[in-house]
């Protein structure tokens, strides 16, 4: 039955990394940035919010799992507090780390209409954390962390949010021209 366990912790990892990646792009791409061609901007929102709820039940899976897993160690302890883990507790600890940022996300969400939207944005900036954090984990702790397959899902995971931040970040640097008026025959401005 460990085994069992085990298979379905990883590949619930796995599949909770590429689904943060997902809802970290939209969630990129959406915050008062220009609009995707094609896309309101309501539904990739309600798009970003789905995908993120969706990430948050395989990462629980992946936890859950892993506590009844006998190679993986873990305890209720470990799963809250970081870098306590008898098996490799850095890399361990990272995905503590990811899973109580996540936590912090979720319940602020959930209280969103309690706290406000500034306590929530506040808390919600956590993500820019969190997805790293829980990148590294897989690399140091996950067993497919440096296999080839992995490598490439990787690679995928870190191109699609490294390409949102560009983006991005490219919609800050047009700021709108301002026209000054120019006197008509002069070439100078009206002032």
């Amino acid at each position: 039955m460990s085994e069992v366990l085990w298979a379905i912790g990883r590949m619930s990892g796995i599949v909770s990394l590429i689904l943060f990646t997902l809802s970290t792009v939209l969630g990129i791409l959406t915050h008062r940035g220009r609009p995707l061609p094609g896309l309101p901007r309501f539904g990739v929102v309600i798009v970003h919010r789905n995908v993120s709820l969706l990430a948050s039940v395989f990462l629980v899976l992946h936890v859950a799992t892993l506590l009844g897993d006998s190679y993986a160690k873990l305890n209720l302890v470990d799963v809250v507090v970081p870098f306590l883990g008898s098996f490799q507790p850095f890399w361990q600890g990272l995905g503590t780390v990811a899973f109580d940022l996540v936590l912090a996300v979720i319940i602020t969400s959930l209280l969103r209409h309690r706290i406000g939207d500034r306590a929530f944005r506040f808390v919600h900036w956590f993500v820019y954390a969190m997805w790293p954090i829980a990148v590294l984990h897989s690399i140091g702790n996950g067993t497919d962390g440096t296999s080839g397959w992995f490598v490439l899902i990787l690679a995928a995971c870190l191109i699609a949010v490294g390409s949102a931040v560009i983006w991005r970040l490219s919609t800050r640097s047009r700021s709108p021209r301002v026209m000054t008026p120019v006197a008509p025959g002069s070439g100078r401005s009206i002032r």
